[in-house]
């Protein structure tokens, strides 16, 4: 007994091994190829080579077989009405190719161990009008607040991952940090590599000889005293931590940050808090898809608007 299904508008232009890992989780590749090989799937009745793209509206056929490997679904999860309300009040962009938010501080990205609330477990709530639930396509740490983009499909997912894998998505952090950078501003250029990744404890350091190409610019905004200066930066490249690490690189680390130079971020008596003050303000992402460029701001977090106030630094506007 053969099966038919039709390609849906989300899965257009990927791969047909990706579309069978996506719908049928418990058919084996070294199967699917075997499959192929023998005509036993096909598209549009014609046979296939596993990296082939294809299209909505093209119907793919497959033996018996591959539905009696389909995993059962999981059961799945909802999203409470007021957890609900809370991440649509996140959101300040969205068009027919992608949504951005405005993540909290403290929120973690993706779940796993001792993580109960992430906005990947919440993203149910950002179908609106869709069918699909929105993807992540880029990360930020869980104590980093500001923009996150989320594709509406996974057409503009792997869009809008390659343009962050590139140069042609622009990202802009405000971060305050202990000390004032000198020069006031410049290229921060040195290599990154793991340092220590232990469970629930990953650390990023220097590493001259073996460490990935990693660079960020900088420039001051506003000091106080020499002791603390707003500065704002742009990652060129996007490694693990990289911003955090290249602060305390410089001798200006970032004022809450537990991994990278808290030793000297104490500040609480001045009414700084002690949470990290690193928030992705700004992001611009070139038009795609019959859309207009996108180029988003996003407020800054309560503790951060906080600290600004307490130091007499000015709040960007």
């Amino acid at each position: 007994m053969a099966f038919e299904h039709t390609v849906e508008n989300d899965d257009d232009g990927i791969r047909l091994d990706r579309w069978f890992k996506r719908h049928c989780p418990g058919f084996p590749h070294s199967m699917l190829e075997k499959c192929l090989r023998k005509g036993q799937v096909r598209v549009d009745g014609k046979k296939a080579l596993a990296n082939a793209r294809i299209m909505a509206g093209q119907v793919i056929t497959y033996p018996d077989m591959v539905q009696e490997a389909v995993q059962a679904p999981k059961p799945k999860k909802t999203v409470s009405e007021n957890d609900l309300a809370e991440i649509r009040k996140w959101v300040i962009y969205r068009d027919s190719n992608l949504i951005v938010i405005n993540k909290p501080h403290g929120l973690a990205v993706q779940g796993g161990t001792k993580i109960t609330k992430s906005v990947d477990g919440l993203l149910d709530g950002l179908m609106f009008d869709a069918k699909v639930r929105p993807k992540l396509v880029h990360r930020l740490d869980r104590d980093t607040s500001g923009v996150l983009v989320l594709g509406r499909s996974s057409k503009a997912a792997a869009h809008l991952a390659k343009g962050f894998l590139g140069k042609d998505i622009e990202k802009v952090y405000l971060a305050l940090v202990v000390g004032l950078p000198q020069p006031l501003n410049g290229k921060i250029n040195l290599p990154l590599s793991k340092a220590d990744m232990s469970p629930g404890y990953e650390r990023m350091g220097v590493d001259e000889e073996e460490g990935k190409v990693a660079i960020t610019e900088y420039r001051v905004l506003d000091s106080l005293a020499r002791k603390y200066a707003l500065v704002e930066l742009k990652p060129i490249t996007g490694r693990m931590h990289q911003l955090r690490v290249h602060m305390e690189a410089i001798g200006c680390p970032i004022v809450g940050d537990p991994k990278y130079g808290s030793h000297s971020n104490n500040a609480s008596g001045l009414g700084v808090s002690d949470s990290l003050h690193l928030h992705a303000r700004r992001i611009i992402i070139p038009a795609f898809g019959g859309e207009k460029k996108v180029d988003i701001s996003a407020p800054l977090p309560p503790h951060m608007q906080k600290s600004f106030k307490a130091l007499g630094i000015d709040i960007p506007k």
